[in-house]
């Protein structure tokens, strides 16, 4: 099990950190969040990391460990501070805990700046059935081989990546427990659950108290919301002090500038290297697209900037995990973190996709 390492800075005088305010709410001009109902606060843009690995080698990620560096540099730099990844990330490789690891190293001061999340729950680092799923086995295991490629002593926040029909929940949580009780895991949460799901892990919150469920990662963006067979998370998020997070929040990087003219897509675009193009830019979402622009060029923002901005002002909604292919596109996200829309600007936006908060909510358009 890893160890306990200390900061060897913390042992000199750094007349760099002398007379700090007393609290702060943002970091480099980053604003924060709370995280549910928790005290933690996380930037309100953070950091995915799903194609961040060693492409090199075969692994299906798009981001070497060069240009990994380049991009985590600039988080930090724009206070981009919650960095989510998982086990599983890039064919079951750990390449993106492995090139997150590799930073820390290269730069333990900034450790304590990042709030990190992983997952686990699929099939890592082995062949037998206990290579995976939520048996306590695995849970400890995963999270001491996640610790291991991160090269750090904890995690922030673990998340189940999935919901186990074949594990006791009890089972589960309980791992989550000791993990928490030996500070290797600070705060607990879920990923592609349904509300009746999320339940039965709730029902155990006063009994298994630690590995109280924080957060849910789920599926979402503004042209189609959430993935059907998990809707009405996020109002249930909202009503219970959690934090939901939100994957794919920019469909793949196609709420973007990137695809609104269909003779400039090449190969090099995620969605024409993965074959979408035509399944995803269907000429209704093109429309939209190009609305989106228009409104966003009116504001002085790009569509990543004004989705993004939108989402932040969702009820219940937690820091944004759109992943980034570059420090420029870093930096474009970071924008977004400070940027309050207004009613005209919020109403001239479900104009084009319609009232996303209200469709999510079972309320009229």
């Amino acid at each position: 099990m890893p160890t306990k390492k200390n900061d060897p800075e913390r042992f000199l005088p750094n007349p760099r950190l002398y007379n700090l305010p007393f609290t702060v709410g943002a970091f480099r001009g980053m604003p924060y969040r709370m995280f549910g109902d928790t005290g933690l606060r996380v930037s309100n843009v953070g950091l995915g990391t799903w194609k961040i690995g060693c492409p090199e080698t075969g692994d299906g990620s798009r981001i070497n460990e060069k240009m990994a560096f380049k991009i985590f540099d600039a988080a930090v730099e724009e206070g981009v501070t919650f960095w989510d990844t998982a086990n599983r990330y890039n064919n079951s490789s750990g390449n993106s805990e492995r090139i997150i690891g590799k930073w820390f190293a290269a730069n333990p001061a900034e450790r304590r700046t990042i709030e990190l999340a992983t997952k686990i729950y699929g099939t890592t680092d082995g062949l037998t059935p206990n290579y995976c799923r939520l048996s306590r086995l695995n849970v400890l295991e995963a999270v001491y081989a996640s610790l291991d490629r991160l090269r750090t002593d904890r995690i922030e926040l673990l998340q189940f990546h999935w919901f186990d029909e074949t594990t006791p929940i009890e089972e589960s949580l309980m791992a989550v427990e000791d993990l928490i009780s030996q500070d290797i895991v600070r705060y607990f949460g879920v990923s592609n659950f349904n509300v009746a799901q999320l339940e039965k892990y709730l029902a155990l919150k006063d009994s298994l108290p630690r590995a109280r469920v924080r957060s849910v990662q789920n599926q979402f963006d503004i042209l189609y919301g959430e993935d059907p067979p998990r809707r009405g998370v996020l109002e249930y998020c909202a009503k219970n002090g959690l934090s939901f997070i939100a994957w794919s929040p920019l469909r793949s990087g196609l709420l973007s500038d990137r695809y609104l003219d269909k003779s400039k897509i090449r190969r090099g675009d995620r969605l024409m290297d993965e074959k979408r193009v035509n399944q995803e830019l269907t000429e209704p979402v093109l429309d939209k697209l190009t609305k989106l622009a228009a409104l966003a060029r009116k504001e002085g923002l790009t569509v990543t900037q004004l989705v993004l901005a939108y989402m932040l002002q969702i009820p219940g909604m937690g820091p944004m995990i759109a992943a980034c292919s570059s420090p420029t596109q870093v930096k474009e996200n970071a924008q977004a973190g400070k940027i309050a829309l207004g009613k005209e600007q919020i109403s001239a936006l479900e104009n084009i996709t319609g009232k996303i908060i209200e469709q999510e909510f079972g309320h009229e358009n």
